[in-house]
Parts: C-alpha cells; structure tokens; sequence
C-alpha cells in the first residue's frame, strides 16, 4: 500500500529548517574576525620577539 502522488507542488509553509540554515550568523562572522585579527598580530610578532629588550639587558 502506497500513498498517493500529490497533484500540485507543496504548499509554502515553515519547513524542517529556516530558510537561512546554513549560513552564519552575523555576529558569528564578527567574532571570527576579531579571532583572525588577533592571531594576525600575535604572528606579525614572530616567534622568538617577546623579550628582546630584557635578553639585552641581561647580557651587560
């Protein structure tokens, strides 16, 4: 036993996900580029940059 074929297309109503499922949010978008923005200036550093300033000091 099978259930008919609906004659027509189906109606426009709430389906099972919001029509934006998929895409992020706005504030999730702003978030991640604060993130990127500071692991960008936390690498422009370099590694090894940190206490330079002291390294000297101590070597006098």
């Amino acid at each position: 036993m099978s259930a008919p074929t609906p004659a027509g297309p189906a109606p426009d109503g709430p389906g099972l996900q919001p029509p934006d499922f998929g895409r992020p949010s706005p504030a999730l978008l702003e978030r991640a580029v604060r993130g990127y923005a500071r692991f960008l200036t936390d690498s422009a550093a370099g590694p090894g940059d940190y206490d330079q300033a002291d390294d000297a000091a101590d070597m006098r």
